[in-house]
Order: C-alpha cells, then structure tokens, then sequence
C-alpha cells in the first residue's frame, strides 16, 4: 500500500460506530498512526542519525554522509506528493532559520555547542545538515496539521503572534549581550493563546486541547530527540565533552519556545494563503 493510499485510509472520518473503551482505543490507535505519520521525515532523519557510523560511509564523513540522506528525504517526500512545493519553501524556510541559528551559537565568541566531527559541507564550523534538524519540526507540523485537520479556535491576532514570534527568535541571538527575556516573552505567550484551543480529528470525532499544552508536549519530546543527538555525539555542549550527560531540562523550555515560533510561521503562512485565495 503506498503512503498516499495510508493517508488516504488514516484522513477517513466516516462516522463509526463505536463507544465506551472500543472508541477509545480505535481513536487512540488511530491517533498513534497519524503521529507516526506526521514523524515520518523526523523518524527517517534521526534513523540515519543513529545508524550512520561515525567514521562515516565509505569514506565520506558522517556530517555529510547525514546532509546527503536528509536531501534524499526531502526529494522522496516531495517526488511521492507526501509534501507539495509550497511546503518545501516553509520547511526551507525552517532550515535556512535554523542554519543562521547554529552558526551564531558555535561562533568563537559563544560557543555554546560545538561540531567536532570534519566533514566537506561544514560552514563556519556548521554542517549543512544540521539546518534539517529545524526543518523536522516545521515538517511534523505541517503533515499534522493536514492529517488530524487541525483547526484553532480562538487564535491571537496574527501580527500579534508573528511578533512574539520573531522576538523571541531574536531573543536566542541577543541573550547573550542583552539579557535573556525568554520567560517574559513565554508570559506574552501564556497571555496570547490563553484561550486559544486547538482541534483534532484522531478518527471520525472532533477533539480539543489546549494549545499552550501542546507546545509544550511537543517541546518535551525535541528534547528527548536532542537527549539522543548528544549521546551518539552529532553534537555536543561544554559540559559534554568529557563524558555524556544529559541536556539540561532548562532546554525543554527553548524547545517549546522553538515550537511555538514553528507554529506561528506555519500559521501565518496558510492565514496568508487563505487570503490571497480569497482575493482572486
């Protein structure tokens, strides 16, 4: 069965017939399989994270080994119409992001990880692969957001959520000359999506959640992914070098913060879309 055929039968919301527990493990199944779908870019890329060696590949280094098989992902996954060009240019957006974001950080004045591995495609101490890693989270988002029919309600007003967005971007550049304001910008946050709620169809039923609880959750398990970057050494922080430890949990904050700059772009960019359909 091929992946748009599975899509196919997991976006079937013809009404069934079920209650009590049946219902509740058909959804929760089902809500299993959509997230796995979702993963699908995200499960293929850190596979190859964690069963690339690291003396790479017939003589090609790990990191470029990674850049190589990221690039053929995203090639399948646009060639099968898992993703349509439009969203290419969103996830390239995401990589391009978060590309400028690791080479500020492993700069000689911050230095807050490093890179230690050679490789042809590292830029500024930065291997070009690592910009896939930002572009995972836009792409899970993007194939959620298309299988559970994800709908907000109640959602801020997008120049007000496009702006939090974009400082709190900038706040991970100017936190290390300016101060970190994270938490006053997650308070500016709390306030905005206070009421906002989003809706998901696991099966055939709608159902909601809290959108803030979902930043969140989905910040939790980036940095269980990080957990697993680290230990097989993609990268590493200072206090890593002698021996792995686990990230700080003070990261479950940034990634979630990361999230919800993830979806505010993904948002503005289909609130934007809408528009321009509209108009013509």
């Amino acid at each position: 069965m091929s992946l748009a055929r599975i899509d196919a039968f997991l976006m079937n919301s013809r009404p069934r017939q079920l209650a009590g527990w049946q219902r509740f493990w058909r959804e929760f199944w089902f809500f299993g399989l959509k997230e796995a779908r979702s993963c699908l870019f995200v499960g293929l890329f850190f596979a190859s994270v964690l069963l690339v060696p690291r003396a790479g590949v017939l003589g090609v280094a790990r990191y470029d080994v990674l850049l190589i098989l990221a690039l053929a992902i995203q090639a399948g996954m646009v060639w099968s119409k898992l993703e349509t060009l439009d969203e290419l240019k969103a996830i390239s957006l995401f990589h391009v992001l978060g590309f400028a974001l690791e080479v500020f950080k492993v700069s000689g004045k911050i230095q807050s990880w490093a890179y230690p591995e050679p490789g042809l495609t590292k830029l500024w101490g930065v291997p070009l692969f690592s910009g896939f890693m930002y572009a995972a989270v836009g792409s899970y988002i993007i194939q959620a957001w298309r299988l559970f029919d994800l709908r907000i309600r109640h959602h801020p007003p997008y120049w007000m959520a496009g702006l939090i967005a974009v400082l709190m971007y900038l706040n991970f550049f100017t936190h290390h000359f300016l101060g970190d304001y994270r938490w006053y910008l997650a308070a500016c946050a709390l306030g905005l999506y206070a009421r906002s709620t989003v809706i998901f169809r696991p099966l055939d039923t709608d159902r909601r959640m809290p959108l803030l609880l979902s930043f969140i959750l989905i910040g939790f398990f980036i940095w269980l992914a990080e957990n697993i970057g680290t230990l097989f050494g993609i990268w590493r922080y200072p206090n890593q070098i002698g021996a792995w430890s686990t990230v700080h949990l003070g990261k479950w904050s940034s990634w979630s913060l990361l999230v919800i700059m993830s979806f505010t772009l993904i948002a503005n960019l289909k609130h934007i879309k809408q528009h321009v359909h509209v108009a013509e």
